[in-house]
């Protein structure tokens, strides 16, 4: 084996392990931003999980997963919204609402300078997010 096919087959065991699955990506009501959950829940039984997540300005929903939902803004402005498909800016609008497929993972970034309020219906009854084999730029060190 040459050198170079060995290092790289090293990097390779080494960095693989950190590579973030829809099974290790945590959902939405988990994570926190400083220390604060910025989702809190308001409803649950065993076919729907409903949230209200706020992002004041500068605030990050750090990198989640979600099952099969329905996001209901009811407050909007500006955000960065990153996933497997790359980074984006979003113009997000009260009183749309978008019924969303499972997402392996994203994050949410609040560029504007109004608060972002979303209420959010989990279907539990719909099969759960596929595994992603991309990971999660926060998971992914």
């Amino acid at each position: 084996m040459r050198p170079f096919s060995v290092l790289f087959l090293g990097m390779t065991v080494l960095v693989a392990p950190f590579t973030a699955t829809a099974e290790n990506v945590p959902d939405a009501l988990s994570v926190e931003w400083q220390g604060q959950k910025p989702c809190e829940k308001l409803f649950e039984d065993a076919n729907i999980l409903i949230s209200r997540c706020s992002f004041p300005p500068g605030t990050m929903h750090v990198c989640h997963s979600h099952p099969s939902y329905i996001s209901y803004p009811l407050s909007g402005g500006k955000a960065q919204l990153q996933d497997e498909k790359g980074t984006r800016q979003v113009e997000v609008r009260a009183g749309n609402y978008a019924d969303v497929p499972p997402v392996p993972w994203h994050e949410l970034t609040n560029t504007g300078d109004t608060t972002l309020q979303f209420l959010n219906i989990e279907k539990k009854y719909q099969a759960g997010p596929p595994a992603s084999q991309t990971a999660c730029p926060s998971r992914a060190r």
